[in-house]
């Protein structure tokens, strides 16, 4: 019999402590895949607290001639002999610790290590979440002490703590297997085991994850809400209120439990802007509110132009010309310096300051007007000026003013005027009508009279379409610009939808600012009194006559489609409106995360992605997290010009839906926002 075979009679079964030197990878391991860094670092973690808790199985190496070397393959424990390694790197351990094996030289090599991976049965999920709270109850131990012991992160312990808190009730259900893992971890965002519990009974048949957070979080305010970014955690928990925390999920900061103490927070620190604004502007009254108040039926004042002051003019230039400078000296550079880029912006922002000091309140407007403080969309502050009060009104007789209060009134004075009374056309008999004399005009003769001058105005007008467009533009200007002046002659009523109630930041986009801004400089330039508004449009030129027309037209347009409503002839009629106006939507709207991709579903956001830039890389994305694909999809697409069907002017439908050429120079939403501006 050969020494190899006697060696392996002596020595099969028997355990021995080898030197982790002598030790090697056995050529006959069936796992193929490596092991990961995490499991090495588990292993290495586990060992270290608690030692080699299950035996390495090795064989002797033989050389060519069959005797041994010395040295053993590892047939089974491949992962503790690299975790020991990872130590003895570590310097925690010396490279020869003795570890504890077993020989085996009888079955096959290849097939115990085949049957150590397949044969198995991992310890259940939810047995495993129950166990760490086991120890963390029952032993004391905390996350960083059970991480260190098990070779996790505390952040994963604390996850399994969270699910092990779930109610028992669920966890018996996700045992059974009526509850998935992301279902269960929905679940765990909250303690409170009677909420879980009547959240799963209000289930139908959506059971998405997604929805059961919903559900659980809908009485909360996210941190993620602009009031939540108002106030700020920091200050929201100072005075005792609570965050509900999501471990599964990227939450980006939690949940406020306590939204009534939030509501108060946002008011008080609102209440302190608005004090601020009063004080240092001079304002008579600053109120304040969550939203735009679109009805609240106040006149509003605009800044007019005014001279800049000797000292402002002078800086102006002297700004002005630094940028020239600078511009000049850079215009060649493919790239600027940081400094000068930065310069460049400092430039920007003094000139930005100066210009405005060129549009000014008089300060009598001030001492009777007051401001409205607005919490914005993203959580800061909007003002919105030059309010004035019904009581704060100027009252002067026979003088219209920018309001239009009082238009209207009893009677006009002039000949065919009405009277306070309203005398009739009936006459007693006998009547002298020499006493008549100074007596206003009958109301069916002024009727009758009016009619006629209605009628002949109407022709000689259809006739002069010049003089058509000023009597529109002035109905539309003294009904949009004056609150309430009664002074326009056509029966033309603008109607104007306020967008913001419909889609939330719509005001501070780049063209919500950018129309506010046209609409303000307008409005800068209608006459105080409103009996004025004709001959200022008489005597505008043709280019700004029309130009005001069209912004007062612009301001009607309705293309909103609710669900309450059914209109597709006039939704057809918008899209042959943009048609003809060359609507391009990636000048103003850009689909991002927040703006579209994170509020559609995942067919929504891969259908988008497949129609921009490839099928391939909808692929590639078909497996992400909805969060995670709503985000690479803005990445993919900014550059690509793609909008969504509703937002596309039918006649470039196709040329904006092809994915740019390689090579080609994409122009940027900002970039042709900024030529549409111009």
């Amino acid at each position: 019999m050969s020494a190899k075979h006697v060696e392996a009679i002596v020595e099969s079964g028997t355990e021995r402590f080898i030197p982790l030197n002598k030790l090697k990878k056995s050529p006959n391991n069936a796992r193929k895949t490596p092991h990961s860094e995490v499991s090495i670092e588990a292993y290495a973690a586990s060992i270290a607290a608690k030692g080699i808790l299950q035996n390495l199985v090795v064989e002797p190496e033989l050389d060519a001639d069959g005797a041994a070397t010395g040295f053993y393959f590892v047939t089974i424990g491949e992962g503790r002999r690299l975790a020991q390694l990872l130590r003895v790197k570590r310097k925690e351990i010396k490279k020869t610790e003795p570890v504890r094996c077993v020989i085996d030289t009888t079955n096959d090599a290849f097939e115990i290590s085949l049957d150590e991976n397949v044969t198995r049965e991992n310890m259940k999920p939810a047995d495993q979440f129950e166990a760490f709270k086991k120890l963390a109850e029952e032993r004391g131990y905390g996350a960083e002490e059970i991480a260190a012991r098990f070779g996790v992160t505390p952040h994963v312990v604390r996850q399994r703590l969270r699910l092990g808190a779930v109610s028992p009730k669920l966890m018996q259900i996700y045992r059974d297997g009526d509850l998935a893992l992301d279902q269960l971890m929905a679940f765990a965002i909250t303690d409170d085991h009677a909420r879980q519990e009547a959240a799963y009974e209000r289930l139908s048949y959506n059971r998405d994850a997604s929805t059961i957070r919903r559900m659980l979080t809908e009485t909360h305010v996210a941190a993620t809400d602009r009031r939540a970014i108002f106030v700020g955690a920091e200050k929201y928990t100072e005075v005792g209120g609570t965050i509900l925390r999501d471990l599964f999920t990227e939450d980006r900061g939690g949940y406020f439990e306590d939204v009534a103490l939030l509501d108060m927070l946002v008011m008080a620190k609102l209440g302190r802007e608005a004090d601020s604004v009063m004080e240092a502007e001079g304002w008579k009254w600053a109120q304040v509110f969550l939203d735009y108040p679109h009805s609240h039926g106040l006149r509003r004042i605009y800044p007019q132009a005014v001279e800049l002051s000797a000292e402002d003019q002078a800086a102006l230039d002297a700004v002005q010309a630094e940028f020239t400078s600078l511009t000049e000296q850079h215009e060649s550079d493919e790239e600027l310096p940081d400094e000068v880029d930065a310069r460049f912006g400092e430039l920007e922002a003094e000139i930005e300051r100066l210009e405005a000091k060129r549009r000014a309140y008089d300060p009598a407007d001030i001492a009777r007007c007051g401001a409205l403080v607005i919490l914005n969309h993203d959580g800061t502050v909007r003002i919105e000026r030059g309010f004035v009060r019904a009581e704060d009104e100027k009252q002067e007789p026979e003088t219209h003013d920018v309001s239009g209060e009082g238009e209207g009134g009893d009677a006009v004075k002039d000949d065919g005027g009405t009277g306070p009374d309203g005398a009739g056309d009936e006459r007693l008999d006998g009547e002298n009508e020499d006493a008549d004399d100074g007596k206003p005009l009958s109301d069916i003769l002024i009727r009758d009279l009016t009619a006629h001058r209605t009628l002949g105005l109407r022709l000689a007008l259809s006739e002069q379409p010049e003089v058509a467009i000023v009597a529109v533009t002035h109905a539309l200007s003294a009904q949009i610009f004056y609150r309430g002046a009664d002074v326009h002659v056509l029966d033309i009523r603008p109607t104007a939808t306020y967008l913001a109630s419909h889609a939330d930041g719509i005001e501070d986009t780049k063209a919500g600012k950018a129309w506010a801004d046209r609409h303000a400089r307008w409005a800068a330039q209608m006459p105080r009194d409103v009996s004025g508004l004709w001959t200022f449009i008489m005597e505008l030129d043709h280019d700004s006559r029309m130009a005001l027309f069209a912004h007062c037209v612009a301001l009607t347009v309705n293309a909103l489609k609710l669900p309450t409503e059914r209109k597709p002839r006039a939704m057809a009629t918008a899209d042959r409106l943009a048609e003809a106006v060359s609507l391009d939507m990636t000048a103003h709207w850009v689909p991002t995360a927040r703006t579209y991709f994170g509020r559609v579903t995942k067919p929504h956001i891969l259908a988008a992605v497949r129609e921009a830039v490839s099928i391939e890389a909808a692929d590639r994305m078909a497996d992400m997290k909805k969060q995670d694909m709503a985000e690479a999809a803005e990445q993919l697409l900014v550059a690509t010009g793609w909008l969504p069907a509703l937002m596309r002017t039918p006649g470039a439908a196709q040329e904006r839906a092809e994915p740019p050429q390689a090579g080609a120079v994409t122009r940027t939403s900002s970039d042709a926002y900024s030529v549409a501006a111009e």
